[in-house]
């Protein structure tokens, strides 16, 4: 009997703008400190993209060095899935504006909004288009140029952003390898958490309007570290269990990059040396949708990724939603 065909990663790639912004830099433009960032995010540096660079000019880059590792074509690609709260426009979504910049000929593109979840949400519908054959080969991304929606006036949450993007391109596998599970949840009770007030169809931009920060992200900290960590821990059990393993079987665990003490905590909570956990948010921040697919792509182009290893992917985010997936590798 031939085994279940599973949604395998057959290449990733990522792409970070050359513009460094450094703790350094913040010091200059709102009262705080390298020691005070560092301490409570453990975020040295992050990446800026300049005017001229959108979400989908990053998403090029990163779907072209995916492309070259799965070595697909683009004729190949039958679904475009790009997970992003940045987009270039309202309409159309940014998979269509990549579609058009790289030329696929064959793929319906569409956009899921799950901020730093959108790469784990879009990852679970790519799987279910390859699970059930109606696709064989899907692109999925993560991007976001956060530095587009930052309030650099509020010091609480301008010195956590970057922009970023990451790509995974997934292809049926019956030899046991690919996606195993994926877990996702939202509580949209929770929104106000962390969220974007103004902008929208609820309160649209007026002439009068005087740009107050409320066209930008906003966010309960305290509270949302509280939710990041139990949900976070909580998804990632289940994602294990799924797959029918213990926590102990995991071989790397790719986390969302929000905060050093969340990872921690969620590392802790799961029994995991942080020898297991791929880390990379003292270099870029955090980068939401394009987080957990930018670490992931730097571990495997590292070697850390390897045949059969367990990898467990989990994020957190605006909505308030959380996901994870386990990969075997």
């Amino acid at each position: 009997m031939a085994q279940q065909v599973r949604a395998r990663i057959i290449g990733t790639g990522s792409f970070t703008p050359p513009k460094r912004m450094t703790n350094a830099d913040f010091e200059k433009i709102v009262d705080t400190s390298d020691e005070w960032i560092i301490t409570r995010t453990g975020i040295r540096e992050r990446r800026i993209a300049d005017n001229g660079t959108q979400s989908s000019d990053m998403a090029v880059e990163a779907t072209r060095r995916a492309l070259e590792m799965a070595e697909c074509s683009d004729e190949e690609i039958e679904a475009i899935i790009v997970g992003t709260v940045t987009p270039d426009y309202r309409l159309p979504s940014t998979a269509c504006v990549l579609q058009e910049k790289m030329g696929f000929p064959n793929a319906v593109a569409f956009d899921t909004v799950a901020a730093c979840t959108g790469f784990i949400n879009s990852l679970s519908i790519g799987r279910s288009f390859i699970e059930s054959g109606v696709y064989k080969k899907v692109l999925v991304i993560g991007v976001e140029k956060l530095s587009s929606i930052t309030n650099y006036k509020d010091r609480n949450t301008c010195v956590l952003f970057g922009d970023a993007a990451g790509a995974a391109i997934l292809g049926p596998s019956e030899n046991g390898r690919g996606v195993v599970s994926t877990f996702m949840k939202s509580d949209g009770k929770l929104r106000e958490w962390l969220w974007m007030p103004t902008g929208g169809a609820v309160n649209p931009y007026t002439p009068d309007f005087t740009f107050d920060g409320s066209d930008k992200i906003y966010m309960n900290g305290s509270e949302v570290f509280k939710v990041a960590v139990r949900q976070m821990c909580d998804a990632a059990l289940r994602v294990i269990k799924g797959a029918g393993l213990q926590p102990s079987d995991v071989s790397v665990v790719v986390p969302h990059q929000a905060n050093i003490r969340i990872i921690e905590a969620l590392a802790k909570r799961l029994g995991v040396g942080m020898d297991k956990v791929v880390l990379n948010i003292d270099k870029y921040g955090n980068t939401s949708a394009a987080s957990v697919p930018l670490a992931l792509d730097e571990a495997n182009r590292e070697g850390r990724l390897k045949p059969n290893d367990n990898v467990l992917m989990v994020a957190f985010g605006g909505g308030l939603i959380w996901g994870a997936a386990l990969v075997r590798w």
